[in-house]
């Protein structure tokens, strides 16, 4: 019994001690008061900026940070804070206390992504920036290291841009860096000053550094998708200009008019009148497609097999993978009329034919199994079940049981 209770009394002193293993972060502390303890110890500062919500900061939060390898690093080497940038009706006082200096920085760095580590110098000035979680301690000290190597560190370099280093091969590196650490507004001006130095920007490796971040009309490098198309589907495959610009036509043009809160029906018609003049050869296929995004985000399930029958017959080809596969899987769920279902089954077998993708596939043994295909169905699903690892073989394992119970596998 005694040592019992001796073992009861120890254990907040026990937590304690674990607690101090991981990474020491100030509590209580304001802004100006981190960074005068950091400047009179002469320690680097650790910022993590996270929001409630965010899932990848709680995992840093509870499973990284508390390692002891991670003290062991950050703790003789940073004055280490976590900063709240969203705000909750149980925010305590402390939180409270750092609204106005969480909001200026969350606008200062252009933080959208979460979470996102600054680290700054002793005196104050950031030195570097990080996005996204690590698995471990170990992997995440690597990626930190960087803030103390001045050809790694992101803001040393971005100074050197403003102070006028702008060869290519600067600016490129400057750009990936800034779209690697979402600072997109950075990242879009440099990456304009990059592509204004290149003398045949339609050379293979050119578009695909613009493809990987362009996702909008002001975006550098969409003009040149525009002027000639067929330039960059000569480099990066054939529909590749008509997806990206079909893509900001609607999100920018079609999205916020159709999907606001409380709008009216839409007036499909003025709608393409209007786009025909900004975008004459995409109009009518951004409005095709956006009735069935329309549609389906209404639940509209008659109108959206109307939509979505209308555009497969017409672009059927112009739709990838990921988008043949979401448009079946959702006429499977969602509609009873069997040659609509029938006609998804194609578009189906079409988004792994290049490569078998388990999810992809089990649409396909799916829509076979609710179009009377059961021994079709049962073969592909176990055949899925042979490709893939062992923790995700549950869900389909219940799939395949239903289709032998000749349960519905449909909501």
């Amino acid at each position: 019994m005694k040592k019992t209770l001796w073992l009861i009394l120890l254990l907040p002193f026990l937590s304690q001690a674990q607690d101090d293993k991981g990474v020491h972060f100030e509590h209580g502390l304001s802004w100006a008061a981190v960074q005068a303890k950091a400047k009179a110890e002469n320690k680097y500062i650790f910022m993590d900026c996270f929001t409630t919500w965010c899932g990848p900061c709680k995992y840093m939060s509870s499973q990284v940070f508390p390692q002891e390898a991670a003290g062991t690093y950050f703790n003789d080497k940073f004055i280490s804070v976590g900063v709240q940038l969203d705000t909750s009706k149980v925010d305590n006082d402390t939180v409270k206390a750092w609204y106005a200096d969480a909001h200026a920085i969350g606008e200062q760095y252009h933080i959208r992504a979460y979470p996102t580590f600054l680290v700054f110098a002793p005196d104050g000035h950031p030195v570097h920036r990080l996005v996204g979680g690590s698995a471990t301690a170990a992997e995440f000290n690597v990626r930190v290291a960087d803030a103390f190597n001045p050809d790694k560190q992101y803001y040393t370099l971005l100074d050197k841009y403003a102070k006028g280093q702008k060869d290519s091969a600067f600016l490129h590196k400057m750009a990936q860096a800034a779209w690697d650490v979402y600072d997109r507004q950075t990242a879009i001006a440099i990456s304009g000053a990059w592509l204004a130095t290149q003398q045949d920007p339609y050379a293979k490796a050119n578009l695909e550094f613009i493809d990987s971040y362009l996702q909008g009309s002001k975006d550098p490098g969409f003009d040149l998708y525009l002027k000639d198309p067929q330039k960059v589907d000569n480099a990066l495959g054939q529909g590749k200009a008509e997806q990206k610009i079909l893509r900001a036509v609607t999100r920018e043009e079609v999205y916020p008019v159709i999907l606001k809160a409380g709008a009216p029906a839409p007036d499909w018609n003025a709608l393409q009148k209007q786009l025909t003049a900004k975008y004459p050869q995409e109009a009518e296929e951004a409005i095709a497609q956006s009735r069935v995004v329309y549609y389906q985000t209404k639940n509209d399930w008659p109108g959206f097999q109307a939509a979505i029958i209308s555009y497969m017959q017409k672009y059927s080809a112009n739709a990838g993978p990921n988008e043949l596969n979401d448009y079946a899987w959702t006429v499977f769920q969602h509609c009873p009329d069997m040659t609509c279902v029938s006609e998804a089954l194609e578009w189906s077998k079409r988004s792994f034919k290049d490569q078998p993708i388990p999810a992809f596939m089990d649409t396909y043994a799916n829509i076979l199994y609710k179009m009377g295909k059961k021994d079709e169905a049962i073969a592909m699903e176990e055949k899925i079940l042979n490709l893939v690892p062992t923790g995700e073989k549950p869900s389909y394992q219940e799939t395949l049981d239903k289709m032998k119970k000749g349960e519905k596998t449909w909501d």
